[in-house]
């Protein structure tokens, strides 16, 4: 169920020893650009095609009536309402914090302050076919609404019958979202960011899916189409760090949690101790072979899923930093001494108490997060990913003066000869 990797003795040769998932073949992105082609010359006729042919679903109305969002908010169930509005106040609050004007910079009489606004119009794509995921509804839409978006729309794939989860729509309507529409894929982040008669065009796009959503949001964001997160946020990836004091359980559930979400993730156990990862292997096939979704976290861990035993915690932050996975979980004894030693993960979970499971729902930061390596540049989903910054600069004339001759003779080195004579019209 898990591939085992001995690691120990590798020394500085990690890099070529640790497996990542290869793909089935090449990225599908000639089929992408196919797609995203399509809807900008043809919008929703083209939108309901590709709908028919991937969701088996056919969509006449591509918007969701707002009446449809508050009866499924209205008709959710009491614990389950609360456990969202847990989620949308934890998610909110957290948020809140990211928001902080700058004091104005001074020089030498130059003063630079920084605007901070908010896009006008931004774009949710919310996964849907194998699950609901009502979670992702409050982890997208309530940071753009934090940062003071005023239209924020959702794409979310159909069932088959054309309907969208009920469960899905109730979070939208706790979330303020303004629009949702029942289409998924690559044609979904297409009609976002170019717009159709039924579906005006956004500015920002986020949100995790399938490898063909991820290429679409890279594909139109190249375009100056949309802007889009930095992080890749593509299939789901955990690493979980155990020792001799992690219960095997815990950390055999926390394994293939992540992998519930289907293919092309990853699911890592490290330890330094063998008998661990014999335990842990042996408990992570009983609970896989007891879940509802063994298909789902089987086809993961087929390709994915590995047991590494290494040399000790330094070699496992390592080894975990090679990986740079969504989520890492230090299970181990004194997780917070490895802290200092994370460089690049979408989010850490420190202590057995503190299982990814948490950072899915409700501890606070959004749960969209960089996969595919792409922590190694980029973090989780924040408030900023909606935010311009725009830098207001003020001169008077002394300053001017001051700065004047340096900006002409840069100005001049580059043969741009009216910006020379700009600043210096203002220096006599």
């Amino acid at each position: 169920m898990l591939s085992r990797l001995d690691l120990r003795g590798a020394g500085g040769d990690l890099r070529s020893r640790l497996p990542r998932p290869a793909p089935a073949g090449p990225p599908p992105i000639e089929a992408v650009r196919e797609i995203l082609a399509e809807v900008r010359k043809r919008g929703d006729d083209a939108v309901r095609e590709y709908t028919r042919r991937f969701d088996k679903a056919e969509v006449d109305a591509l918007r969701v009536p707002q009446a449809e969002l508050a009866a499924a908010l209205a008709a959710t169930p009491p614990a389950l309402r609360v456990a969202l509005e847990a989620a949308h106040g934890a998610i909110t609050a957290y948020h809140r914090t990211q928001l902080h004007d700058s004091p104005p910079y001074v020089r030498d009489g130059v003063v630079i302050r920084e605007l901070r606004r908010p896009v006008d119009r931004a774009g949710a794509y919310v996964p849907g076919g194998r699950a609901g995921y009502p979670s992702t509804v409050l982890m997208t839409a309530l940071p753009a609404r934090v940062a003071g978006v005023e239209e924020v729309v959702v794409c979310v794939p159909p069932r088959p019958d054309g309907t969208v989860d009920q469960t899905t729509l109730a979070a939208a309507a706790l979330a303020g979202v303004t629009e949702v529409y029942r289409i998924g894929g690559a044609q979904a982040i297409g009609a976002m960011a170019y717009g159709t008669d039924s579906i005006r065009p956004v500015d920002v796009i986020v949100g995790p899916g399938n490898v063909y959503v991820a290429l679409a949001q890279r594909e139109v964001a190249a375009e100056g189409a949309v802007g889009v997160s930095s992080a890749f946020a593509g299939p789901s990836e955990v690493v979980v760090i155990a020792d001799a004091t992690t219960p095997v359980e815990w950390a055999a559930i926390d394994v293939i949690v992540q992998a519930e979400h289907g293919p092309d993730g990853l699911a890592w156990l490290i330890t330094w101790d063998d008998a661990v990862a014999d335990a842990v292997t042996v408990a992570v096939a009983r609970l896989v072979a007891e879940s509802p979704r063994r298909a789902e976290i089987e086809s993961t861990l087929a390709r994915g899923g590995y047991a590494a035993v290494v040399e000790g915690p330094e070699q496992a932050m390592a080894v975990a930093n090679f990986i740079a996975p969504e989520h890492l979980e230090l299970m181990c004894e004194r997780p917070e001494a490895l802290l200092p030693l994370v460089r690049h993960a979408g989010a850490v979970f420190c202590g057995p108490y503190s299982p990814a499971s948490v950072g899915d729902y409700l501890a606070g930061p959004s749960h969209v997060l960089p996969t595919y390596g792409s922590a190694r540049f980029a973090g989780g989903l924040r408030v900023d990913d909606f935010l311009r910054h725009i830098h207001a600069i003020t001169l008077d004339a002394e300053a001017m003066a001051g700065v004047a001759g340096s900006v002409a003779a840069i100005a001049d080195a580059e043969g741009l000869a009216a910006h020379a004579l700009s600043a210096r019209m203002r220096a006599r």
